[in-house]
């Protein structure tokens, strides 16, 4: 590909669309980062049907509407309703740690004791509060984990027998209300005991969740009707609090009078607690770091995992294994705690063991009917279940498979090197393949961006790259470039429209540049002089002045004679010479000028014509027999007014003038030449060749003498290339000396009359009238 030169106009264009781009792609404005999301959501579908990496041991305990009537109709031994005492887990716990779990995940809120729920009778007889069942099983087994969010803290007696809690909270990315992120972590405060008994005060009106540490003090705001008042808490320089503040008579007995107002605690995310459990993380000594985006796990043996992080902890989930997928185990509830029963009764040769060394996530399955049912919208669908996040979050964990965005200098790198492509090829091809091709490669980048997530989870942006950046400069500038191409095509016709042929317009519409302004090309020149021209202008000016005399014309009736005699002169030479011009145009060549009664042409610019030479010589063979043509026509007028005349002289009446038989000398020459446009920029210019071997056309036409065609030495030798028969029927002359070149010159003449024809004489009837000009041995006599 030829490249041409950008011009300032379409690149300012081109890098002011990339700048805004850029700029909004710094500036994270909404509406795009919803589009780009979009584009996620598309990409982890797409991810679905490809192979990945996966753990092998994650599992789904799920509860459905078949285990609320297994647990109601007694058919385990014992008959609950749809809130289910704390005892039926507990007997999940015993039956799943039987069966070797290895960890497990309850995806369920206990954020209260139920005293009300009926009791466990144990193998001794004793009864067990439920509860307290469900916190024994739970330390039994050493590996069960419990849900937490801010708003529901599980109480004393769960919290200190589970092996780990895990936060559960869902932050959905708004407007849309898609979970696509899970933040990695949560720092939650306990607040002590004097700051709760505070807040469980009614008539206080204090929200421990809405309150700040500031510099030596703590503002817990509180609500006193439709207004919100602060109470200060001081603190000392060891940030403590004085219990004393609070009342010491409403303080419970041992307490020092200063104490931390809270502990901070930081608690995982329930999938990475999973997956801690199966890869030995420790999740106390977890590098954070935050402000360079990345949170690094270690366990043993120097395994690392190093969690992609945003600046607020958050990362997005690789939506991998939806909840039916087959690699994930998955049995309802209602099977384990029917297989805990056949346990109990010694029914071993019944027993089934899937959960050996798996990772079990306990929650709900349900669509309807069932309050612990919590599904919502991920980029799967409108209606996944939320808990499959904390298996796809452990798997990530475990199989250090993570989704990662580009950072901001490889988006913005990608926006200006897109656009930039945009820019060239909107601008280098014609306005349909350029189209194209920006189609092309924005298809080809989004197939790359899904490919690169499906195989790496890296997700590049496709939004302001493809539609900001290349869709965007491309519409700008095929836009910019309708209204200049439409601006130099009117520029182009009202230059060439009347000096070529439509053909040759519509071909210089079509170039993508025409290189007006001045270049080197080689083409074929022609000078057409109409010979016999002056003398029968002289002819004519006497006639009409012995007209005058004879008459005794003057003023006004003499002026009317010369006007007359001046319009059918012009008429006559128009004749002639638009002859030639229709012809030379309906040859395709290029009209560059009239020089009184010569005709100046040129082939092989402004489109070029590789056969330039052959075109210009075969223009020349039609001018002179078409010349030849009107000639005839004219001299059996002149015949037919001749009998007039004598009729008109009979009757004593002036004679009519007899029209003038002109014929034409062609010099054609073929070289090198500067073209381009000549002319005031503002006003006119004028389309033109210049040059040693256009002035050698020029001096042939003058030797040409009358109805010939000489040409020059390299215009023969493209005829004997390209055309041998019109080669042929060249006869070559004696070399002469012209004008303004040192050397002799070498020439030949084309013989163009066909077999039969005979010569013309010009002149107003008979007799060759002389042409100036002539040289000795290159003029045509009369036969």
């Amino acid at each position: 590909m030829k490249f041409k030169p950008f011009k300032a106009i379409p690149a300012w264009i081109a890098a002011g669309v990339i700048g805004v781009v850029c700029l909004a792609r710094w500036l994270q404005l909404d509406f795009f980062e919803r589009l780009e999301r979009m584009t996620y959501d598309m990409r982890a579908r797409q991810a679905l049907k490809f192979a990945a990496p996966v753990a092998s041991n994650l599992g789904f305990v799920f509860i459905e509407e078949a285990s609320v009537r297994t647990v109601w109709n007694g058919s385990l031994g014992y008959s609950f309703g749809l809130l289910w005492p704390r005892q039926v887990y507990g007997r999940l716990v015993q039956e799943l740690n039987d069966q070797g779990a290895r960890a497990i995940a309850f995806d369920i809120i206990f954020g209260e004791l139920r005293p009300d729920h009926p009791p466990v009778q144990m193998a001794d007889g004793r009864m067990a509060e439920s509860d307290v069942f469900f916190g024994r099983q739970m330390r039994r087994a050493g590996k069960v984990l419990l849900a937490m969010t801010e708003e529901a803290l599980p109480p004393q007696l769960f919290a200190t027998n589970a092996l780990a809690l895990g936060d559960i909270a869902t932050d959905a990315d708004q407007p849309d209300g898609i979970l696509r992120r899970v933040r990695a972590f949560r720092v939650y405060r306990h607040w002590h005991p004097a700051f709760r008994q505070a807040a469980a005060d009614p008539d206080l009106g204090i929200d421990l969740r809405q309150a700040r540490v500031e510099a030596r003090q703590i503002i817990l705001p509180r609500q006193e009707g439709d207004e919100v008042k602060e109470i200060k808490v001081p603190l000392d320089k060891d940030g403590n609090f004085d219990l004393a503040d609070f009342g010491g008579e409403n303080l419970p007995t041992g307490l020092p009078r200063k104490a931390k107002p809270f502990t901070a605690e930081r608690v995982w995310d329930l999938g990475i607690v999973l997956a801690a459990q199966e890869l030995k993380l420790d999740l106390a000594k977890a590098d954070v770091d935050l402000p360079h985006g990345r949170i690094t796990l270690r366990g043993p043996g120097g395994l690392k995992r190093i969690i992609p992080v945003d600046e607020y902890g958050y990362f997005y989930i690789d939506w991998y294994l939806p909840p039916d997928d087959p690699r994930l185990t998955r049995e309802p509830i209602q099977n384990l705690l029917a297989q805990h029963l056949r346990r109990l009764q010694w029914r071993t040769n019944e027993l089934s063991n899937l959960w050996r060394g798996k990772l079990a996530v306990v929650g709900s399955g349900a669509v309807v009917g069932n309050n612990l049912t919590d599904r919502g919208a991920t980029p799967l669908g409108k209606d996944t279940l939320l808990a499959s996040k904390h298996w796809n979050v452990a798997n990530s964990i475990i199989t250090g498979r993570f989704v990662r965005r580009a950072p901001l200098a490889l988006d913005l790198a990608l926006i200006a090197g897109l656009g930039a492509l945009a820019a060239l090829l909107t601008w280098q091809l014609r306005v349909l393949q350029a189209s194209a091709w920006v189609a092309l490669s924005a298809l080809a980048y989004i197939a790359f961006g899904v490919g690169l997530y499906v195989e790496t989870r890296y997700w590049v942006p496709l939004v302001l790259p493809v539609l900001g950046a290349m869709l965007t400069t491309h519409v700008s500038l095929v836009t910019w470039r309708v209204v200049f191409e439409q601006t130099e095509q009117r520029r182009v016709k009202s230059v060439f429209s009347r000096i070529v042929s439509p053909k040759i317009v519509q071909e210089l519409l079509q170039c993508e540049a025409l290189g007006l302004g001045g270049a080197r090309r080689e083409v074929t020149v022609l000078f057409a002089d109409v010979r016999g021209f002056t003398e029968f202008t002289d002819a004519s000016q006497e006639r009409v002045a012995d007209l005058v005399r004879q008459q005794n014309l003057s003023g006004a009736a003499a002026e009317a004679c010369f006007d007359q005699q001046a319009r059918e002169t012009l008429a006559a030479v128009n004749l002639y010479l638009g002859l030639v011009a229709d012809i030379i145009i309906k040859q395709d060549g290029t009209l560059d000028k009239f020089i009184g009664d010569c005709v100046m042409a040129f082939w092989g610019a402004p489109t070029p014509n590789p056969k330039h030479a052959v075109a210009c010589v075969r223009a020349a063979v039609e001018l002179q027999r078409a010349i030849a043509q009107l000639n005839q026509q004219r001299a059996l007028e002149n015949e037919r007014r001749a009998l007039e005349n004598r009729a008109r002289a009979s009757a004593g009446l002036p004679a009519k003038p007899l029209s003038p038989i002109l014929l034409l000398g062609s010099g054609i020459n073929t070289g090198m030449a500067t073209v381009g446009l000549m002319g005031s920029q503002a006003e006119q210019q004028n389309y033109t060749v210049f040059g040693r071997e256009v002035n050698l056309a020029s001096r042939l036409e003058s030797a040409s003498g009358r109805g010939r065609i000489f040409i020059g030495e390299t215009t023969y030798g493209q005829l004997v290339r390209d055309d041998p028969a019109l080669a042929a029927s060249c006869v070559p002359l004696p070399a002469r000396d012209l004008k303004g070149f040192r050397t002799a010159v070498k020439a030949y003449e084309v013989c163009w009359r066909p077999p039969g024809m005979p010569r013309q004489e010009t002149g107003l009837s008979t007799g060759l009238i002389p042409g100036p000009g002539l040289q000795p041995g290159l003029v045509e006599t009369a036969s």
